[in-house]
């Protein structure tokens, strides 16, 4: 089984890559970040002529969220419960799989913006809200994937500059222990479970040949509850895309579990 999560800022630009993509890479699941768009403009058509059934919860402009699957997604939970929020920013389902049902939580974390500032502040709420509705979900669900952009660099080798951008959004000594706690939960960052190139990244700024120049983040990530660290057999950073005219920023990640 593969599940991939993929920030596609703007989904109405690129849907032909999408679509792209998923005929090339079958994934049994993708999530979907920074959508902008409704979920009246979603194009629910397209995909399922592509195979996937679609969970949406939808945003104008800004944010938005997807889970594209190949069978339906059922229990279904938009945003985080009890916690006031008036952007879309996760999704959540299960799907149905030969091992049983799969807890999957596609999440479009806060950026933050700097620290000192409102946005942030707004970014530590969220991230501990984050925290102990996942501690809940864990217990109803151990088959568990939390995927998406967390916005966050977890260590100095997640990024192309960890000296210059010390303590700058991503960098931060708050956010890091934020993504330190999701593990302390029972969570494992599935890429991190392999070998990986040095200098992988997943998000790269459109600016100054910031592809070309590698210099990027790795901030698009799939953490797997200890339920099914053991069937978890690869993940990789799928860089094609971005090479695409008028790419995404992110990169797709891809996980596989069992042979």
């Amino acid at each position: 089984m593969k599940l991939a999560t993929w920030n596609i800022n703007s989904l109405s630009v690129r849907l032909p890559q999408v679509l792209d993509w998923l005929a090339a890479n079958p994934v049994d699941a993708l999530g979907l970040q920074e959508l902008k768009l409704v979920d009246e403009k979603f194009p629910y058509d397209a995909l399922k002529d592509a195979g996937y059934h679609a969970a949406v919860f939808g945003q104008k402009t800004y944010n938005g969220v997807a889970i594209l699957s190949r069978t339906p997604v059922t229990d279904v939970v938009r945003n985080i419960p009890q916690h006031t929020d008036d952007q879309s920013r996760v999704i959540a389902g299960t799907l149905d799989t030969p091992d049983g049902p799969l807890r999957l939580v596609n999440c479009y974390f806060v950026n933050g913006q700097a620290p000192g500032t409102e946005k942030f502040a707004y970014k530590m709420r969220w991230l501990e809200a984050l925290h102990r509705w996942l501690q809940e979900e864990l217990k109803v669900h151990p088959r568990l994937v939390l995927l998406g952009d967390f916005n966050v660099a977890p260590e100095d080798r997640d990024s192309f500059d960890p000296v210059g951008l010390k303590d700058t959004i991503h960098h931060t000594v708050e956010e890091r222990q934020h993504f330190q706690a999701l593990l302390q939960l029972g969570l494992t960052d599935a890429y991190r479970m392999f070998e990986q190139p040095e200098k992988s990244y997943s998000w790269w700024d459109y600016r100054m040949l910031g592809f070309q120049k590698n210099r990027g983040l790795r901030i698009d990530h799939i953490l797997v509850s200890e339920a099914l660290r053991g069937a978890v057999t690869a993940c990789q950073i799928d860089r094609q895309p971005r090479k695409n005219p008028q790419p995404s920023d992110h990169a797709p990640v891809v996980v596989t579990l069992g042979g």
